[in-house]
């Protein structure tokens, strides 16, 4: 590779690890997502480090950042911009809203109305803006972190599954362990790491490794082992709504990105099984799975077991 893939994401790695303690596989998917050109949301109750993770890699590249903070009251504008009324021209010219950065942290999306969530479906899909008439590329690389509080439903506004379909992969970061939380405590006792954090990479780096990833070899029978699972997804008796052809490229995707930061030029099933849940899960919808969290995952871990495994055969 014409970029050192493995190495740009041991830095970025280790940058962020001065500021999260353990969540090691959390960080990994993050990354992978974002050398996948990817988009994360990050699912859990508060308190738990989604904030600080973006924060820590957001610092971590000499890049724009962005938050924004979704309320209900939040316009379609108040994200992308608008075009403002000039008394001196005479004219309208066009302000670009928050969504004008290379990582945005999009907190807490689900507490905005539909109509403000849907103003990132063309941000996170298209890498664009339009606004009358008028379309505006925004800059690149262009990563979005969407937040979302799982327990509170008041006042709140699920998205919907077109817009989930947009994440490439959706985490938990969990609570830490006792000796994690020990560590967290000594960390911020006198400081705050974040603050300290100096990029180590750049946002022209990162656009190359994010080519350099689409060069990596996935075999044929890789590529029909992802379609088998998707397609496995959607025959689950209890399943509305499986796997979509958007998710099965994305899953080849955050793959070839995972097998690329461990160093390697080609996928293997390893990476395929290590990154299907995350990227499967939240994009199926189930009869029976109101109330009953993790449902969704069982059922891509069922899939998965009953599509056989691909072998390299050895000629003799």
């Amino acid at each position: 590779m014409d970029v050192s893939i493995k190495a740009l994401a041991d830095s970025l790695r280790g940058n962020i690890s001065r500021v999260i303690v353990g969540k090691e596989e959390v960080v990994d998917k993050v990354l992978a997502a974002l050398l996948a050109g990817g988009n994360v949301l990050l699912e859990d109750v508060p308190g738990t480090g989604k904030t600080l993770l973006t924060r820590a890699l957001a610092r971590s590249l000499d890049a724009r950042f962005s938050r924004i903070q979704f309320t209900p009251d939040l316009l379609p504008g108040d994200v992308t911009g608008m075009s403002v009324f000039s008394p001196k021209t005479a004219e309208f010219t066009f302000k670009p809203g928050p969504v004008f950065a290379n990582v945005v942290l999009a907190d807490e999306i689900n507490r905005a109305t539909p109509r403000a969530q849907s103003s990132m479906l063309e941000c996170m899909e298209e890498k664009q803006v339009s606004c009358d008439g008028v379309t505006y590329p925004l800059p690149q690389p262009f990563f979005v972190i969407a937040t979302q509080n799982p327990v509170e439903t008041q006042g709140t506004f699920p998205l919907p599954e077109a817009q989930l379909d947009r994440f490439m992969v959706k985490l938990s970061m969990g609570y830490p362990t006792v000796e994690e939380q020990a560590r967290i405590l000594a960390r911020f006792k006198e400081d705050v790491p974040q603050e300290q954090l100096a990029p180590v990479a750049s946002a022209e780096r990162i656009l190359q490794a994010q080519a350099a990833v689409r060069q990596v070899s996935v075999h044929e029978d890789l590529l029909r082992y992802i379609g088998a699972i998707c397609e496995k997804t959607r025959k689950i008796d209890d399943v509305l709504l499986g796997a979509s052809p958007r998710a099965a490229l994305a899953l080849m995707r955050v793959c070839q990105a995972r097998a690329a930061m461990e160093g390697r030029d080609y996928v293997t099933p390893e990476d395929v099984k290590r990154m299907v849940e995350p990227v499967l899960a939240h994009r199926m919808i189930l009869r029976t799975a109101y109330g009953q969290r993790g449902r969704a995952a069982e059922a891509v871990q069922q899939a998965l077991a009953s599509v056989p495994v691909p072998t390299e055969t050895i000629d003799r």
